[in-house]
């Protein structure tokens, strides 16, 4: 549970003192229907809604404190004396800022935790997921909920950590350069994991390069590995098949004093993949070899060889940190799985659904091909693709190659939802051999689904896949209700 003095959290952020300035903070929350007696309510402004407009309810229910961002009425003021609630107001009005920093002092407060952030183009969360579950058989373990990454995300994850945890677990996302530097400074990783370089956010960023640098910012938190004040030696733990790990080991983590750790199927990883098998529903059996000698053998509840990787991510940090490595991995393989990530939904009379809506790149897309076509069907296999986000001037030739990658697979069907960019995808499956008579383009998941509910089997096995804002989960829902 969060603990600081009302001076602290103002030392802390910088914020400005309204009304009040006693007590003390045991939660932080910024909807308001969250809060209780203790918590402090800091106000997001938003789009469609402005958190200022609930500090009366938040004063209602117990705040402690509330951190405005704009400047309150007299009403307000007389409310929260009345109340013995503090009234602050975040530095420069903003928000973030004040989580971030906030965040940051509770972290200094708690040096003892081991801290482990991850960050990639695809798989963050899914290596998340595996570290909460694997380090759990050490210790006890506090991680990102879903795939709450961003500065607003990650902050809350390390405010609601317990100075009683043993292990923290950061994802850590970015959309812009300079995004996890300001992360990095907050979470200090004793222990960070790159889990690829793709084209996520190229829109933003430009090229893979550029996208490989800001990923390489996660060091810039990190202690050199010979730093004797550190309990855990620092390490940045990459994959051997990532084509930008020698830059980032070269440009970043060497000139930190960071030593590098390589997972993967080469030889010389220290966690080696020595084989890998599907079986009929798409889940990998693993053969892992560790650099001291240790063998495991697993099979994991998570479709596609693609996840494998990311089980030796999360193994190299589990070995690193001393814990049981047997009764890690049985506890990563059966761990739940974060919703909308390939998860198999199936509903009496409808086909089996892989639900992959959640988000997209067109390496997912790939993979996610990949696990459709290597699970059982005794049926048709069906792919109902929506377009990718955030891809910037490369989005056109992107969304082509995701057609022609779709157009080499067993597909009965493919379905491609959305505009000018799902044509192009529809366009490349096309050129690339695809049958037209196994095609359809649909404006929108409402359309899509439609016109195809109905025209499958429960024999059939069908993937659902698109960046969220096109709205496929819909789609997946609808088709099994």
């Amino acid at each position: 549970m969060l603990q600081l003095s009302m001076p602290e959290v103002v030392a802390a952020t910088a914020a400005e003192v309204l009304v009040g300035g006693g007590g003390r903070v045991f939660d932080v929350v910024i909807d308001s229907r969250q809060v209780h007696q203790g918590s402090l309510f800091v106000c997001f402004t938003g789009e469609r809604v402005d958190g200022n407009a609930y500090a009366p309810s938040a004063i209602e229910r117990g705040a402690a404190a509330i951190a405005l961002t704009a400047k309150p009425d007299a009403s307000l003021v007389q409310m929260a004396k009345d109340r013995g609630c503090t009234l602050l107001r975040a530095s420069d009005d903003d928000p973030t800022e004040f989580v971030l920093r906030l965040a940051k002092a509770w972290r200094e407060r708690n040096p003892q935790w081991v801290l482990v952030g991850v960050t990639g183009s695809v798989g963050k969360t899914t290596t998340k997921d595996m570290l909460a579950a694997g380090l759990s058989a050490g210790g006890k373990v506090h991680a990102t909920s879903g795939n709450h990454n961003n500065l607003i995300g990650m902050s809350m994850t390390l405010l609601s950590a317990d100075a009683s945890d043993e292990f923290v677990v950061c994802e850590m996302g970015m959309d812009h350069a300079g995004e996890l530097t300001r992360l990095a400074a907050v979470a200090r990783p004793d222990i960070a994991l790159i889990t690829n370089v793709g084209t996520s956010h190229i829109g933003n960023l430009g090229s893979r390069e550029a996208i490989a640098r800001a990923k390489a910012e996660i060091c810039s938190g990190m202690r050199p590995s010979d730093d004797a004040a550190s309990s855990v030696p620092s390490r940045l733990i990459l994959t051997s098949d990532n084509d930008f790990g020698t830059f980032i080991e070269r440009e970043f983590a060497a000139p930190a004093g960071i030593k590098v750790m390589r997972v993967g199927s080469s030889e010389g990883c220290s966690v080696r993949a020595r084989s890998v098998t599907l079986d009929a529903e798409g889940m990998p059996t693993v053969s892992i070899a560790f650099a001291d000698g240790c063998e495991l053998f697993v099979t994991l509840d998570v479709p596609g060889k693609h996840a494998v990787p990311d089980f030796l991510l999360a193994m190299a940090v589990i070995w690193r940190l001393g814990v049981d490595r047997a009764n890690a991995a049985e506890a990563i393989s059966h761990m739940p799985r974060t919703g909308m990530r390939l998860e198999v939904k199936t509903a009496p009379g409808c086909p089996r659904v892989i639900d992959d809506s959640y988000n997209a790149s067109p390496n997912s897309m790939a993979g996610a091909l990949d696990v459709l076509c290597s699970m059982q069907c005794a049926g048709r296999r069906i792919a109902v693709l929506g377009e990718i986000g955030e891809l910037g001037e490369d989005a056109a030739r992107l969304h082509g190659y995701v057609g022609a990658y779709a157009a080499a697979k067993p597909l009965d069907l493919l379905a491609i939802v959305g505009g000018e960019d799902a044509d192009r995808m529809a366009e490349a499956a096309l050129t690339m051999g695809f049958s037209q008579d196994k095609l359809e383009r649909f404006a929108d998941g409402a359309a899509a689904l439609s016109a195809l509910r109905g025209v499958f089997g429960e024999n059939d096995l069908m993937l659902v896949k698109a960046s969220r804002f096109v709205g496929l989960d819909e789609f997946a829902k609808g088709v099994l209700a």
